[in-house]
């Protein structure tokens, strides 16, 4: 694993973007792009069993995550800001890309490989789709920003226990890594989550509403393999299905999670591994 950043420009300056990357810097390129509240340790397991393969896997925190940095106005943790720091990394590359997104990295995939001129070839959306009810946007919106500190590592491990239950059956050592990988320090040898606060700011701004994404969905033409979990209140059964109408779309329904599968299952990263692998 090795560790990168590069600058981005927004309209309110330059900013740091950082990412992890795996496997043979001349391997064809798989940008995993991680969710919400989450950072580019995500795809550790994933990031590593393709790089096995010959891919050069990279996974970026985005802004205000992990080892990115926080931006100035709270108001801009928003999708546009996310892809705009994420055309940087693409224009490096400058080539063909598949992409792994879960949950906001899937929407940041959809934005991309709807826009004309995009280098994805191909697409895997983890637990997102064309429509997102309001509920479950309320239930993510309820936890996020709340809590501020932990006493020691292991609180913060009972806390994403809690709030990522349905992320699947872990073993323990993954439920660690994602503490380890979720932490920073804090005051007075105290442990706090590595995002900041303020990305909580555009949920709490206006009551929550449907999330209609058809308009950039129905412009997405690359292969998409479409990953749900069968208790996600996030991505429903009737819109996986809808979408999984259109030629190309390859959905499959992973038992035992809910949102979203955390992708560290050997199965889950098979489904994964057979879908990038088709020339």
């Amino acid at each position: 694993m090795r560790r990168h950043q590069l600058r981005y420009l927004l309209p309110q300056g330059f900013f740091a973007l950082a990412w992890t990357e795996w496997g043979p810097e001349d391997g064809l390129p798989v940008l995993c792009v991680h969710g919400l509240t989450r950072t580019g340790r995500d795809f550790d397991s994933l990031a590593a069993a393709l790089a096995l393969e010959g891919r050069r896997v990279l996974c970026p925190d985005l802004p205000g995550r992990g080892a990115s940095d926080r931006l100035p106005d709270p108001a801009m943790y928003v999708p546009p800001t996310y892809v705009a720091a994420l055309s940087h990394l693409l224009a490096r590359l400058d080539g063909p890309v598949d992409w792994v997104g879960t949950s906001l990295g899937g929407i940041c995939g959809m934005v991309v490989a709807a826009t004309p001129g995009h280098p994805v070839r191909r697409l895997v959306l983890n637990d997102i789709g064309a429509f997102v009810p309001k509920e479950s946007l309320a239930r993510i919106g309820d936890y996020l920003g709340e809590v501020g500190d932990f006493a020691d590592l292991p609180a913060l491990e009972t806390y994403l226990r809690t709030v990522h239950a349905p992320f699947g059956v872990l073993t323990d050592a993954e439920w660690r890594h994602l503490a380890e990988t979720s932490a920073r320090p804090g005051a007075d040898g105290r442990v706090a989550l590595h995002y900041d606060p303020a990305i909580a700011a555009p949920f709490r701004g206006a009551e929550p509403v449907d999330m209609d994404l058809s308009p950039i969905w129905t412009r997405v033409t690359a292969p998409v393999l479409l990953l749900r979990g069968v208790e996600s209140d996030l991505l429903t059964a009737e819109t996986a299905r809808a979408m999984a109408k259109r030629p190309g779309v390859r959905l499959a329904e992973i038992p035992g999670c809910g949102h979203a599968p955390a992708l560290m299952d050997p199965g889950q990263i098979g489904l994964i591994s057979d879908f990038l692998s088709t020339v």
